[in-house]
């Protein structure tokens, strides 16, 4: 800053400062580095100097004063160790969320909003300000507005920052994510604060782009709220209670339209996020019979629910889960890189799996979607377009966790029965899960027990043609071969397994392979020797022949 501006700030001449704190935000609205303020010593005069201003019950231009305060903020050089307890206090008041005792008459919005920015960005940028907040009014003072959001006609920009500034504080500061949610009851008031953007768009159920923001700020506070939860966890009664009541006012979110579609599946993003964190036992809460009048939305004018938002299956509308399976649908086709698949896919397998685990209607339908009846097998299961064949080929992925989210959601649609399993994957994809969970002697997975004993295996006419030639190794149809040891002599047969033990055993002698066999667990063990082998050729031949 040149010493003229400079000197202008500093006067204290209210006039000659409203000159220069203009020109100092238009020139640094894109400045995000300043080094050209801390390397001469100007940030920590011009910073001190603001707040000396802001003191000042005359200080007739607030909103330009907390805009400098905003920009200066965004480099923390000399935050930390210039920032105090006072200033921090002094922005909360002018936000409208400083302790009750001492706010006098509400600043205005444009200042409050103003104010709440410049906490964002200090909060962000200073970990004294992060350490300040756990003692300070910031998180009591926002979930005091929140709870008056009802009574008091608050503007859009202070409901959005004050939710911004939560999720900031909340992402953080594990000590002031528990202070919400245990001591202030955010879990509470959030979802109070969802229903009440809801019901205030009920009419048409319609959501414009500024329902939106807010709805995905505040879901994204709740994800934070209850990140901790697991399903190790069974949560308290009252917890249980806030739980369910969640899901269900998330899943009457799924029913709001929006003229917006970037909007809409952020929203599903979030919504999928959030339930990432939510107990199995609240899941039931996505379904609801086809007479609830809570489940569809009506379309203007009409008691009738919108047929767009009704999905049938066993006398209930499964219209949410159709919209997550669409959601894992969509998101395959947006996880082309490797290196995008985590992200992208590892909450909405996650919620997939729980809900099929949840309840038996859920599990069937999703099914129905993913694991139709076999029709051409021809192709092996990984290949193709379809969510099977996508889902079979994230089975051998090299990332591990969507390997195994992928694996655990197609074995408990196949009721975790391992023949089913090996029907719809092939035995080479599914070897790792089998592997993983002893299942490689081809015995059954003790969750097999919680599943109704009925059969949904409804072979296909076209299956049932050529069952009898697929190769349950790749899991499709393979025309039939020559046999390679046709016309050889015994002796010549034993020769060329001898050769073959050779080189298996110079591999591993080399360590590039290391052989095993299936232990009483159903899980691979080393073997010392190859001619250990041996001894699993008698046992696999009985089991032959009682398969044949």
């Amino acid at each position: 800053m040149d010493a003229e501006s400079l000197s202008c700030l500093l006067s204290g001449d209210y006039g000659r400062v409203k000159e220069a704190l203009v020109k100092f935000n238009k020139q640094n609205s894109q400045v995000f580095n300043f080094m050209h303020f801390t390397s001469t010593g100007q940030w920590v005069v011009i910073w001190n100097k603001l707040f000396e201003y802001l003191a000042d019950p005359a200080m007739p231009h607030r909103v330009d004063c907390l805009m400098a305060i905003k920009v200066l903020a965004r480099d923390k050089t000399y935050l930390n160790e210039t920032v105090s307890g006072g200033q921090l206090d002094g922005l909360l008041q002018l936000a409208g969320i400083g302790t009750p005792e001492g706010c006098d008459a509400p600043a205005s919005e444009e200042v409050q909003v103003e104010a709440l920015k410049c906490l964002s960005n200090m909060i962000f940028q200073s970990t004294k300000c992060q350490e300040m907040c756990l003692t300070n009014a910031s998180t009591e003072g926002i979930i005091r507005r929140v709870k008056m959001y009802k009574e008091a006609p608050y503007g859009y920009d202070i409901k959005y920052f004050d939710m911004k500034l939560l999720f900031l504080l909340t992402a953080i500061n594990c000590d002031i994510r528990a202070k919400v949610r245990d001591q202030l009851h955010g879990l509470v008031y959030l979802v109070e604060t969802l229903d009440l953007f809801m019901s205030q768009a009920a009419i048409f159920k319609e959501f414009s782009d500024k329902d939106l923001d807010l709805i995905n700020e505040v879901l994204k506070v709740l994800f934070n709220l209850t990140v901790r939860s697991t399903d190790n966890l069974v949560p308290e009664e009252e917890e249980a209670t806030q739980f369910h009541r969640l899901v269900t006012v998330l899943h009457d979110l799924f029913f709001y339209r929006t003229l917006n579609r970037d909007k809409i599946v952020l929203l599903h993003s979030n919504i999928v996020n959030l339930l990432t964190s939510v107990p199995v036992s609240c899941y039931v809460e996505l379904v609801s019979s086809l007479h609830s009048k809570l489940d569809s939305a009506s379309t203007p004018g009409s008691d009738g629910p919108d047929p767009s938002t009704v999905v049938p299956f066993e006398a209930n509308n499964v219209y949410v889960l159709h919209v997550l399976v669409e959601f894992l649908r969509k998101n395959f086709q947006k996880a082309e890189k490797k290196s995008d698949q985590y992200e992208l896919l590892s909450p909405i397998l996650t919620v997939l799996i729980k809900a099929v685990r949840a309840d038996g209607v859920h599990r069937r339908y999703v099914r129905s979607i993913i694991l139709p009846p076999l029709r051409d097998v021809r192709d092996r299961p990984e290949v193709g377009k379809e969510l099977r064949n996508h889902l079979c080929s994230l089975l051998t992925s090299p990332c591990t966790q969507i390997a195994d989210l992928s694996a655990e959601l197609l074995f408990v649609l196949c009721k975790e029965n391992v023949g089913r399993m090996i029907k719809y994957t092939g035995y080479g994809n599914a070897a790792g899960l089998f592997a993983n969970r002893g299942l490689l002697g081809g015995r059954t997975g003790n969750g097999g027990e919680q599943y109704s004993s009925d059969s949904e295996d409804s072979d296909t006419e076209e299956y049932k043609q050529i069952q009898h030639a697929i190769n349950p190794v790749i899991g499709c149809y393979e025309s039939p071969k020559p046999n390679p040891l046709e016309g050889m002599s015994e002796e010549q047969k034993e020769y060329e397994a001898m050769e073959l033990v050779k080189l298996m055993d110079k591999l591993q002698r080399q360590g590039l392979i290391q052989p095993c066999k299936i232990g009483e667990d159903g899980k691979p063990h080393a073997v010392d020797h190859i001619m250990e082998l041996q001894e699993e050729i008698p046992e696999q031949q009985r089991d032959h022949k009682r398969k044949t």
